[in-house]
């Protein structure tokens, strides 16, 4: 039985990539910080795909957070075959108003804790010459976002990072995707306060299932860059001949308060 470690697990794309894994016969290690809810969703899985799950709740925003839940996966005599960095969190409004806590916070989860998480696993990995990463990137990683220009930040450093890693691994047998949702419905948009924004209000947006479903599909074949949906696509590649400076006044147009 292989395992598959998915941070952020408790909610979103995240514990629904939990049931795909759980649902193909794999063993799923649990991370987030409410245990209740992965305790929750331990029972719901157990039960309805008679896997074996395992519940490791976690602030990875906290500094000794990933180390803590490597050794905890060593203790367990686990080996990751699947390492999902999928937890994070975006924050809407001024840079210039927004709490620095806040912020710090989303950074040190976004950034610090995926690269230190991947750090960890992936010599394990290497040495198995067998493995598959997924970093939960963004359509918000191919451009700059005013309104919310610390989680765009973080999403084009994901991207850029994952990129780069794939490319260094080649031949190894392990792989890396980046999963570029764009605004999908889960509890995102209420942690980031972006439900009155022109991005989402009076939209149907994907639903988290769909999302999962396409990111597991492209981590099985290798894909480095998995943007999902068609129009996601075309405007991650438009950018790409855009001026910069007018790309950036879309986006910012785009996340306004709807009126």
């Amino acid at each position: 039985m292989k395992t598959a470690l998915i941070t952020g697990a408790s909610s979103g794309i995240g514990l629904e990539l939990a049931r795909i894994f759980a649902r193909e016969g794999h063993r799923v290690v649990l991370v987030a910080r409410s245990a209740a809810a992965l305790e929750k969703l331990k029972t719901d899985l157990e039960q309805q795909y008679r896997t074996e799950a395992v519940v490791l709740p976690a602030d990875l925003s906290r500094t000794e957070a990933p180390q803590a839940v490597f050794e905890a996966v060593q203790a367990r005599g686990l080996t990751v075959d699947f390492l999902v960095n999928n937890a994070g969190f975006g924050e809407f409004g001024l840079f210039a108003e927004n709490a620095w806590d806040k912020e710090n916070q989303m950074l040190d989860l976004n950034i610090r804790a995926l690269t230190h998480l991947t750090k960890l696993f992936l010599p394990g990995m290497l040495a198995r010459r067998s493995g598959r990463i997924m970093q939960l990137a963004s359509t918000a990683a191919f451009q700059p976002g005013p309104l919310m220009a610390v989680y765009y930040a973080t999403k084009a450093y994901v991207l850029s990072f994952s990129e780069a890693i794939a490319n260094e691994l080649q031949g190894t047998g392990v792989t890396v995707t980046a999963l570029c949702p764009g605004p999908t419905t889960s509890g995102f948009q209420d942690a980031a306060s972006l439900n009155d924004s022109k991005l989402v209000k009076g939209k149907k947006l994907p639903s988290s299932a769909e999302v999962a479903e396409y990111g597991y599909q492209a981590l099985l074949r290798g894909q480095t860059v998995a943007v999902h949906g068609t129009m996601n696509w075309l405007m991650a590649q438009s950018v790409r001949f855009t001026p910069r400076k007018l790309v950036t006044a879309l986006v910012r147009r785009m996340s306004e308060r709807a009126q």
